[in-house]
């Protein structure tokens, strides 16, 4: 069985969201025989549907963090992995903010789900057959956790939503990288990743593969499938830009 990686959408910002411009629905993991969706933003329900995608195959769905971008979807999503509440399975895993005062989940889907897991940093935790560390609060204007995952062929990270800080990288690592990369260039006021940053990320971690994705409307206009391509000259990694729907098949890093 392949392991593989879905991107339902390259969406990031809002102004690309609403827009939709490019498609807002997160990423949907085959690892090991385990199915877990990461992040199910505006439309994941659309886009997964439409890839053939089973939610009620999925054994657990995180959130990164709880903006719109990322959460949106996180009832329907909740709804179809339940079979509609008929069927009490799965997890959710989230930060303590995103289930408290203004939750991303309605209370009477709670019942549906196996169990919710609060995300902290510093914390380990496992759906199936693979593995995750949230290894350090990421700096953004909500809590904000990026993943490492574990399978028993491969180590890859996920780097979502952050200002860059010391200490990132050192949290991170593996064989592949994904990064939110909403900016182009660096002098910005906003607690997001930019081109430059990813640039140094990947210089320093050295990953076999590195895949951009959540792309804001800078990055979208300067073509981030060229951007992908002068990255990999400079930096010496094969750097990809994700595309909506793109399948990424994780034994391609054995011939990296």
């Amino acid at each position: 069985m392949a392991d593989t990686i879905t991107f339902l959408g390259t969406a990031g910002a809002r102004f690309v969201v609403i827009s939709q411009i490019l498609a807002s629905g997160g990423l949907w993991l085959s690892l090991s025989g385990t199915e877990i969706l990461v992040d199910p933003g505006p439309g994941c329900i659309v886009q997964s549907t439409k890839r053939k995608l089973r939610a009620d195959k999925l054994s657990a769905i995180i959130v990164s963090h709880r903006h719109l971008d990322h959460s949106a979807d996180v009832n329907i999503m909740v709804e179809a992995m339940t079979k509609g509440g008929f069927k009490r399975h799965g997890w959710l895993f989230a930060p303590a903010d995103a289930l408290e005062t203004e939750p991303v989940i309605f209370s009477y889907l709670k019942e549906y789900l196996e169990g919710i897991e609060i995300l902290q940093e510093g914390k380990s935790y496992s759906i199936g057959n693979v593995s995750f560390d949230t290894p350090i609060r990421h700096i953004h204007s909500v809590d904000t956790y990026g993943m490492l995952f574990r399978t028993a062929e491969h180590t890859f990270s996920y780097i979502a939503d952050s200002r860059y800080f010391d200490g990132l990288c050192q949290n991170y690592g593996g064989e592949l990288l994904i990064i939110n990369v909403v900016r182009l260039e660096s002098n910005h006021p906003y607690d997001h990743l930019s081109m430059p940053d990813a640039e140094h990320i990947i210089m320093e971690l050295k990953p076999k593969v590195a895949i951009l994705t959540h792309f804001g409307m800078t990055v979208w206009r300067a073509k981030p499938w060229k951007i992908a391509q002068r990255l990999s000259e400079q930096t010496g990694v094969k750097v990809i830009a994700a595309r909506d729907g793109m399948k990424f098949d994780l034994s391609q890093l054995d011939n990296s």
